[in-house]
This record gives structure tokens, C-alpha cells and sequence, in this order.
């Protein structure tokens, strides 16, 4: 849990560059990349705390093993389901939705080990899962805004 709070103080710091975009890297921007990571924080929190822990069952899930235990999403091979694509935003509605987020990671805390999401490609993943999850998927996207923000600011001031 701790990560993941660190993850949402970095990604707040990258609000500023919301406009920053390098198709190079990303079809998307900075912004887009940020909301996308809270979004996603927010309804799978929120899932979790909606479910059931009596109906969880643990399944075998290659996707999963290998996301969860590498610690790495590949990029590009997987898109973002619409429940978590971000419309319209700005530099206000981020840092809003940062406080919401930072609430909602507070109450993921407080939830029951089988509680549980269904994940598009993993499947049902408890609690534990979940965090970590959250924390890989978010450094993901943490990983791509710096490679944005590095390489335009290399343009804004060239060698």
C-alpha cells in the first residue's frame, strides 16, 4: 500500500506536464496517462469493496502468474477497457481526483483478504493481488510519462 501511495505523490508531480505528448512513445499524453492510472485505482477499489468475500475463488491464470510475479506489463498489448479510458480532464479535475484516490487506497486497506475484482485478463483477484496490481499497472504508466516528459524536455533544450 505504501508504494502505491508513493506512486499517486509521483504521478501528482506530472500534473504540470499533462499537455506533454510524444507519439514515439505514446498516442497519449501525460494527462492521459495519469487519469487513466487514477480511474483505474478508483474502480477497482471500488469493485473490491462491492464484492463478496464468500463467493471468491482462486484460479490458475498464465496472464496473471506471470504479470503479478514479473512485476511487468508489456506494452502495447493490452487495451484499456472503457470503464477506466479517460474523456475530459484537466489540471483542477486531476488534482481532485487525486484526493479521491488517495481516499480510495484508504478503504482498500480496510478490506476483507477475499475480497476480490474481476479482472478483464486475469480474472477474480483478492485483495493482495489486487494491491499488487495496482502498484505494477501504475508504475507502468509512471514509466511512460518519464519517458515523455525526458524525451520532450531533451527537445525544449537540445544538446
Amino acid at each position: 500500500m505504501k508504494k502505491l501511495s508513493t506512486y499517486i505523490d509521483e504521478l501528482a508531480n506530472f500534473i504540470p506536464d499533462m499537455e506533454k505528448r510524444n507519439e514515439g512513445i505514446s498516442a497519449s499524453n501525460v494527462g492521459w496517462q495519469i487519469e487513466h492510472s487514477l480511474l483505474t485505482i478508483r474502480r477497482v477499489s471500488s469493485g473490491i469493496l462491492a464484492s463478496d468475500p464468500q463467493t471468491y475463488t482462486w484460479s490458475l491464470n498464465f496472464t496473471k502468474l506471470l504479470i503479478l510475479y514479473s512485476g511487468k506489463i508489456p506494452r502495447g498489448k493490452a487495451k484499456a477497457p472503457k470503464y477506466v479510458t479517460p474523456e475530459d480532464f484537466n489540471q483542477e479535475s486531476l488534482q481532485k481526483h487525486m484526493i479521491k484516490v488517495k481516499e480510495a487506497i484508504a478503504e482498500l486497506g480496510n478490506a476483507h483478504p477475499n475480497q476480490f475484482v474481476e479482472h478483464p485478463y486475469f480474472g477474480k483477484i483478492n485483495k493482495k493481488e489486487t494491491i499488487r496490481f495496482l502498484g505494477i499497472h501504475t508504475l507502468h504508466h509512471i514509466k511512460i510519462i518519464r519517458e515523455i516528459v525526458a524525451a520532450e524536455n531533451s527537445k525544449a533544450y537540445p544538446a
